[in-house]
């Protein structure tokens, strides 16, 4: 959408208003944050059995926590519905529970011994916890 400046003449006056987008454009970019959802929890989970030396560091998690904070809060200035913003932390859960049943041949993504046995609480825990912190602030604050 053009706006005409007011006191100014010519075609140098025109302007575009960056609010005024085409609904098309919000949806399209809702799915592609959809998509990065998916993308960082398998690129998450992947990376969880990280060591650093003989000691598991599994890093990723936290990673992938900022990682879905950021997605959300893209997706809050392409939505005003907190469903919608959503999106890509709700593709990131079901991507998660997806790869945590067996895959074929009895193949798992989660596991390990010791503390490896329990990086999934950790992986949901931290992958999880700031993106709904700023969707809980951000519902509250309104």
């Amino acid at each position: 959408m053009t706006q005409r400046r007011r006191g100014a003449a010519g075609p140098a006056a025109i302007t575009e208003d960056p609010g005024a987008t085409d609904p098309a454009t919000g949806t399209v970019v809702l799915a592609l944050l959809a998509v990065d959802g998916v993308i960082s929890a398998v690129t998450g989970a992947l990376f969880l059995p990280l060591y650093l030396g003989s000691a598991p560091f599994p890093i990723s998690a936290l990673l992938s926590g900022l990682v879905n904070l950021a997605l959300v809060w893209a997706a809050v200035h392409w939505t005003d519905s907190a469903r919608l913003a959503s999106l890509p932390l709700l593709t990131w859960l079901i991507t998660v529970a997806a790869l945590a049943l067996g895959g074929p041949g009895g193949d798992i993504v989660f596991g390990g011994p010791g503390v490896m046995g329990y990086a999934v609480l950790l992986f949901l825990a931290l992958g999880t916890a700031p993106p709904a912190w700023f969707l809980w602030r951000r519902s509250s604050a309104s």
